[in-house]
């Protein structure tokens, strides 16, 4: 696995920092904040072609507070969600909402989401379908904790707001969740064991009930500000720390939905401060981009990993398809894993995603702009319980669903 060179994304005299990513098929979606107007507004800006060209810079926000900080974003389908937070109402920073129906080119208006007399902040949020979730760090208990609401229709309404985190007296921050079907993954930094160490934990029913917490990070330094991705059962974390007496980008995986871990990557490696990683997935690529001040200024950088992704999408020949179509999985009754064959009779945006017999989104095989031709994915039902789950498949008008029976 290699990465490519960094890359410039913001050149004006004001700092530009805290930076957000997403990818949908070839668009990617980048927000941040600096103060070019004299005070720290939202900015958002996008590429339409995999990160190799880019858009000009839009404002989204204009509060007379300032005090514009944690940006986060996703995409599903033409919707983009946002999130910050600001101090418009008062002393205390609340988190905020705003989203785009067309993909990013117009935005809605302002929604404030919390309102409690603490701190609300650096919100970061997941998208599954018409479901939104985020999560955000708050001291309404008198120790900064993580907190959780979601909305089931797209960001129109809100839920009640749920405590992830109970560490006493300790400071549980900077929160990030991604999402996945029903698995909610959420990855933070708390002191609970003296230092600033990287956690996680994660919910496979939609956030209704969450797992307990993993212990990512194992040194004597500050971990801090943890970024998670989902691919598949891929899952991704981007960090910083001083481990080698300079912040540094830091980067892991896990294979199988977050059950195990891998080593700890560096990813970059200057003199100068690196800070506040973001990561996102298009395809098998990993797109990073953060904060440095290599030239002098806080500037946001951005770097890749053409094959950081291993997906499980593989041609099968040569021929072109006149049709397309969705294969029954082979085996079938399967256990642990089957192979589904697909054909794709012209270039553009594929879905593959299983679901249980409750309708539920158990795992996404394939979210992504896909050229013509024949291909099979694998599915691994390694960690379900056994029965009947549907795979369905959509592309251009075209939808289909085959019956899987996963046996154990």
């Amino acid at each position: 696995m290699s990465w490519e060179q960094d890359v410039r994304l913001t050149n004006n005299p004001a700092a530009s920092q805290t930076t957000s990513i997403t990818v949908s098929g070839s668009n990617v979606h980048v927000l941040f904040v600096d103060n070019r107007t004299g005070t720290y507004q939202l900015y958002y800006k996008r590429s339409t072609n995999e990160g190799i060209s880019w858009e000009a810079d839009i404002q989204l926000s204009s509060s007379s507070g300032g005090g514009v900080s944690g940006p986060s974003l996703k995409v599903s389908g033409s919707f983009v969600h946002v999130f910050w937070h600001d101090f418009r109402d008062g002393s205390y920073p609340e988190i905020y909402y705003k989203r785009s129906t067309d993909g990013g080119l117009t935005w809605g208006a302002d929604i404030r989401l919390t309102n409690a007399p603490a701190s609300s902040i650096s919100p970061s949020c997941g998208v599954s379908g018409s479901v939104v979730h985020v999560v955000w760090g708050d001291n309404r208990d008198g120790t900064y904790q993580v907190y959780y609401k979601y909305s089931a229709d797209a960001g129109v309404n809100w839920d009640v707001d749920t405590k992830l985190s109970n560490s006493i007296m300790t400071t549980s921050l900077i929160a990030s969740l991604t999402v996945l079907g029903s698995n909610v993954h959420v990855v933070w930094h708390d002191n609970r064991d003296g230092n600033n160490e990287i956690y996680y934990k994660r919910s496979t029913n939609g956030g209704i009930s969450w797992g307990t917490d993993t212990r990512l990070t194992y040194d004597p330094a500050n971990s801090l500000s943890p970024c998670v991705e989902v691919s598949g059962s891929n899952v991704h974390i981007v960090w910083y720390d001083n481990r080698d007496g300079n912040n540094e980008i830091y980067y892991k995986l896990s294979t199988d939905k977050g059950l195990n871990w891998g080593t700890d990557t560096r990813l970059t490696n200057d003199t100068s401060l690196s800070r506040k990683p973001f990561i996102s997935i298009s395809n098998s690529i990993l797109n990073v981009v953060w904060d440095d001040n290599r030239d002098g200024n806080m500037e946001i950088y951005y770097k890749r990993n053409p094959t950081g992704n291993p997906i499980g999408i593989v041609p099968i020949n040569s021929e072109i398809p006149k049709e397309y179509k969705l294969m029954q999985n082979y085996p079938n009754p399967f256990n642990p894993v089957t192979k589904i064959n697909f054909d794709i009779a012209k270039t553009g945006f594929v879905s593959i995603i299983i679901y249980d017999a409750l309708g539920r989104e158990v795992e996404t095989l394939v979210n992504e702009v896909q050229s013509v031709g024949s291909y099979n994915v694998a599915f691994n039902g390694a960690n379900l319980s056994g029965g009947v789950y549907f795979c369905r498949m959509q592309s251009d008008g075209f939808s289909d669903v085959k019956k899987l029976v996963l046996l154990k």
